[in-house]
């Protein structure tokens, strides 16, 4: 069963918690990005994800067997969504079952933060004013206004 799934379609929190939830488990942690309404005080109106899937699949499979190892969890679930997300819609899921609970949110933390940091997988910001890429951290307040590109500049409408 693959521990990494990048889908297109809503993606079913519930459904995933299900699958991985088992009787020996003392928790299951989930962890939903959510597209929020707003960056840095801009309204956003929708995102748009894009990824080198080949590349982000294999690098979540190995975040997730490394996760498995390091914290000694039972088991692990990734799902990042692409294409365009409205606010309110789940971007990323990831879901972590373990006997104890301290285990289940270390691996957790870990594995939305490396993913951030290391996963092939971009995202669009799109405002009333612009759109920027984003790298999953805040932008600068003086972010230049030029083409966009997946570097964090500013791409004017």
């Amino acid at each position: 069963m693959p521990r990494a799934v990048i889908v297109r379609e809503p993606i079913d929190t519930r459904a995933a918690l299900e699958k991985i939830k088992r009787p020996e488990d003392g928790a299951a942690i989930v962890f939903e990005g959510v597209v929020r309404n707003h960056t840095r005080g801009r309204q956003t109106l929708y995102l748009d994800y894009e990824a080198y899937e080949e590349m982000a699949l294999k690098q979540m499979e190995e975040l997730a067997a490394q996760a498995l190892e390091q914290f000694k969890v039972r088991d692990v679930l990734i799902v990042h969504r692409l294409g365009r997300l409205e606010v309110g819609e789940t971007s990323v899921l990831i879901v972590v079952a373990s006997g104890h609970r301290g285990a289940a949110f270390d691996a957790g933390r870990w594995l939305i933060d490396t993913l951030k940091r290391k996963v092939p997988i971009w995202k669009k910001e799109h405002f009333v004013d612009g759109a920027v890429w984003a790298d999953g951290e805040p932008f600068p307040a003086e972010i230049p206004r030029a083409q966009g590109s997946p570097h964090g500049e500013v791409a004017s409408k």
